[in-house]
């Protein structure tokens, strides 16, 4: 079993040293990944209804640093070594795929091929207005995003036509060292699981029914020629982190997961993070090695 550390770039974290600290202590507690968060821009009195919280609100202000998770990632992999470097989750359809491509290469490259794309719909739809981005199609735009950036990587002359991306005889350099940057699919939806099933590398729901999204990713994966076992499962349980995490951790392995998801606000609200962080290493980390 691996261990993510996911809202990685938020509270202390988001700062210069505080990223520095963190991503050096996780390493050496044993965490195999960070996982960032996005929001471009912060809407005011947004009406949109945030899926994580009864409230229907995210638990953040306007003035929240909420860093640039690719330039957060890189100054994470200059001052780590073997930390892998993920977004948890990025907004697929408001990046300009072209571009995008190019930046995951590069940064990937230079990290030694450390880097998971994780990525969602988005939910926010006062920000994909303030970005001149259509909320409506989010999905489809999703998909060709992902068809086109295999598509660059996977060779020079590159081409590719669909709804939304359309280009032909262009190359992206570097490639990312491993030929392609995983892409894990993030979402609690049926909708998230299919697409997790016919495209993903790795499929990441947030909360839900585990079984029943598992069920759901497996019969689409199956549907579209893969094989289920082939896509890597990271999900999450608050047991991990309390008192019988262990018993939690096999439970979760049961069920298919490859990689526990630790939220990093248990440790950014700690008197010592860097303490907290090589406390749970070897509470946690250390002994889920043996199971």
């Amino acid at each position: 079993m691996r261990f993510g550390m996911i809202f990685a770039n938020t509270l202390g974290f988001a700062t210069p040293q505080g990223a520095i600290d963190m991503g050096r202590a996780a390493e050496s507690a044993g965490f195999e990944s960070v996982w960032t968060v996005e929001h471009t821009v912060f809407p005011d009195d947004y009406e949109s209804t945030y899926p994580y919280d009864s409230s229907g609100k995210m638990a953040m202000a306007a003035d929240t640093p909420l860093p640039d998770p690719l330039i957060w990632l890189t100054w994470v992999a200059a001052h780590t070594e073997r930390l892998r470097l993920a977004t948890g989750i990025l907004i697929l359809p408001q990046r300009n795929p072209l571009v995008l491509a190019k930046t995951l290469a590069t940064l990937d490259d230079l990290s030694g091929g450390r880097v998971e794309l994780g990525i969602g719909v988005g939910w926010l739809r006062e920000e994909f207005e303030a970005l001149g981005v259509p909320f409506a199609g989010r999905g489809r735009r999703t998909d060709e995003y992902v068809e086109a950036m295999r598509a660059l990587w996977d060779g020079d002359h590159a081409e590719y036509s669909g709804e939304f991306v359309d280009f032909s005889g262009v190359s992206v350099n570097p490639k990312p060292a491993n030929g392609r940057v995983p892409i894990h699919v993030g979402g609690h939806t049926e909708v998230a699981a299919r697409r997790a099933g016919r495209l993903g590398d790795g499929f990441f729901p947030g909360e839900g029914d585990l079984g029943s999204l598992l069920d759901v990713m497996s019969a689409s994966a199956e549907e579209h020629g893969r094989d289920p076992e082939g896509i890597e499962i990271t999900s999450t349980d608050p047991a991990v982190w309390g008192d019988e995490p262990l018993a939690a951790i096999e439970a979760l392995a049961a069920k298919g997961v490859s990689r526990v998801a630790v939220p990093g606000v248990i440790f950014g609200l700690a008197a010592d993070p860097v303490a907290a962080i090589a406390e749970f290493g070897e509470r946690v980390i250390t002994p889920a090695r043996d199971l």
